[in-house]
């Protein structure tokens, strides 16, 4: 390993610490190609289910039935366009719960032009009564720090400010967990904008996990996040970089000092896209958890040692 490059002791305690408690996604897919996620995961780690158009929300109860059994905290993604209505919505409610014993979710959008039912947005439901009703009070709601190829700016903002009054007027613990970004000054830009509209909602922020420079272009794409798109054509440009394995380790570092020396951050955590990579994005995220890191020569990314 190259000599590291000199960090001081609260510098690497502020990675630490913005990491220590991070979480991550699995699609029902990918955990099915997965023996035991316990090989991977620390028991209690929290581990939220995508919800991919399409899918059968028969595979999102059984992947949260066995996250649960493997000492999980199982989180579906319950996406509002793909829900033909608020009786529906009440029965995935009372499967994952019954079944599964989750007490949290994501309520997102859904990318899908045309809802298949009677349900356009999140808002519905959360006003339904459903989600108190069946015990779930810890609801994650979607961010956009670079906006979304689905919804109008001032309709995000809409969204967000009428979430921030339900939050106020229930007992409901509302937070916001964002899509993936690759650069830091987005994200405070956008972070502080959106406290300057009112925004008190915690936000958990979305952070690529080890994958290819072209797996990465290929998820900012179908995601429609412009200014990561334009990010990571840059490090493409270079063809021989599109095979290798880029690590958020610039991005955390920015962000953890933000958080650590801005008392205006509102991030408090950290979710990570393991983006078909889980082994490796949550053996480097515990490493970066744990402390047991370097800076490297060029002081940009990190020299992870993961323990055994």
């Amino acid at each position: 390993m190259p000599a590291a490059l000199a960090i001081d002791a609260d510098q690497k305690q502020q990675i630490a610490d913005f990491m220590a408690r991070f979480t991550l996604e699995v699609t029902p897919s990918g955990a099915a190609k997965i023996p035991d996620l316990r090989a991977h995961l620390r028991p209690g780690c929290t581990v939220y289910i995508t919800a991919l158009h399409g899918s059968d929300f028969d595979d999102t109860v059984k992947v949260a039935r066995r996250l649960k059994s493997e000492g999980f905290n199982p989180v579906p993604h319950i996406a509002a366009r793909s829900i033909p209505s608020i009786a529906a919505f009440g029965e995935q409610l009372r499967r994952v719960t019954q079944e599964a014993g989750v007490t949290q979710v994501l309520m997102i959008g859904g990318a899908v032009a045309q809802p298949v039912g009677d349900v356009t947005d999140t808002m519905q439901l959360l006003d339904s009564g459903l989600l108190d009703r069946h015990g779930i009070r810890k609801i994650g709601v979607a961010g956009h720090p670079e906006g979304s190829p689905d919804i109008p700016d001032k309709a995000i903002a809409a969204a967000l400010r009428w979430k921030n009054a339900f939050a106020s007027r229930t007992d409901a613990e509302l937070y916001i967990v964002t899509q993936f970004c690759f650069e830091a000054e987005p994200i405070v830009k956008w972070d502080r904008a959106i406290q300057a509209d009112g925004n008190r909602l915690p936000i958990h922020i979305g952070i690529p996990g080890l994958a290819t420079v072209k797996t990465l272009l290929a998820h900012a794409k179908a995601c429609g996040i412009g200014q990561s798109m334009r990010f990571l054509s840059r490090q493409a440009m270079n063809v021989g970089k599109l095979l290798t394995v880029s690590a958020p380790d610039q991005l955390v570092r920015a962000l953890a000092d933000y958080q650590a020396n801005d008392a205006r951050c509102g991030i408090v955590n950290a979710h990570v896209y393991p983006l078909g990579g889980l082994a490796k994005s949550a053996a480097w995220s515990y490493a970066v958890a744990d402390g047991e890191f370097d800076v490297d020569p060029g002081g940009r990314g990190f020299a992870v040692r993961p323990r055994g």
